[in-house]
């Protein structure tokens, strides 16, 4: 007797249980060509025109151009004072942002909403406000002159503008990271023994110092900058109060503009290489916190 052989049932294939699920963007490679056609357009061309306009300088112009002793004194006070600001700004920015997070208190909101005045104000409106607040005869700069202390119209008042326009930055940096925390650790060591010193070093900090070096370095960069809130207070005193993008503006009017571009891109160049540097801190710090070599 022949037993009939019945037919295998289809097996269903393993390829189909592991289909892809569907994006909602399109693949891969067209949102990577729209992305860099965008970010060409936007930053990469005027960038490279800043470049190419600089090229039409021989060397000799170009330093000329760049290392007058007015031009470099501008560079050290712009970066510097925007170095002032944006460290002083991690500091009362954390504690800001400490505060924002951590308590409840009446008027939370509204100082929550405040932070971000500096986004939304015009950087001019934000320069009056601080002349008429901080100048001889201003509210607070009337008490304050006849003891000798002197905050507009020198490098005070530049280094106070410019903390006042880069504070959201760190805060809002700051703030998102502060919220995840896991509060029970910050309980276990201070059950384990752990002063409140101690606590915010080993626990805390390693925690946000990623979010802190990003927002000193979006600080930093909005400082460097700006120009609006600055010329209200700053005396605009060549060689003493006078800052890089007003260097520029005036080369600009003079029609001046291949010597404009070239001190653009030794600022753009000097920028670039900060941001590089605390980049690279920020992700060695990143592997440092994940345990990784």
């Amino acid at each position: 007797m022949t037993t009939a052989t019945l037919p295998l049932s289809p097996q269903p294939q393993a390829s189909s249980a592991k289909r892809a699920p569907k994006r909602v963007l399109p693949g891969f490679h067209l949102t990577l060509g729209y992305t860099l056609f965008y970010l060409s357009l936007i930053v990469l061309i005027p960038l490279s025109a800043l470049l190419f306009k600089t090229f039409t300088l021989t060397w000799v112009e170009f330093w000329a151009a760049v290392a007058s002793p007015r031009v470099l004194a501008s560079y050290r006070l712009t970066f510097g004072a925007s170095f002032l600001a944006a460290l002083f700004n991690v500091f009362f920015g954390l504690l800001l942002a400490w505060v924002l997070v951590r308590y409840e208190f009446p008027g939370k909101k509204l100082i929550d909403a405040l932070v971000d005045l500096p986004f939304a104000l015009p950087t001019a409106v934000a320069g009056i406000s601080l002349t008429a607040l901080l100048a001889g005869n201003g509210w607070i700069g009337q008490y304050l002159e006849p003891m000798g202390i002197q905050l507009a119209f020198n490098r005070n008042g530049i280094v106070i503008a410019l903390i006042f326009i880069s504070l959201p930055f760190v805060v809002r940096t700051v703030q998102p990271v502060l919220e995840d925390a896991e509060k029970e650790l910050e309980e276990a060591a201070t059950c384990l023994g752990a002063s409140r010193l101690q606590t915010f070093r080993h626990v805390i900090f390693p925690s946000i110092a990623p979010a802190l070096l990003t927002g000193f370095a979006m600080a930093f960069a909005r400082a460097v900058g700006e120009y609006g809130s600055v010329i209200f207070i700053a005396g605009n005193m060549p060689m003493i109060s006078e800052i890089t993008p007003l260097i520029i503006i005036g080369k600009l009017e003079q029609y001046d503009y291949a010597g404009a571009t070239a001190v653009a891109t030794v600022m753009l160049g000097i920028s670039f290489a900060l941001l590089l540097v605390i980049n690279g801190l920020q992700s060695w710090q990143r592997r440092r916190a994940g345990g990784k070599p």
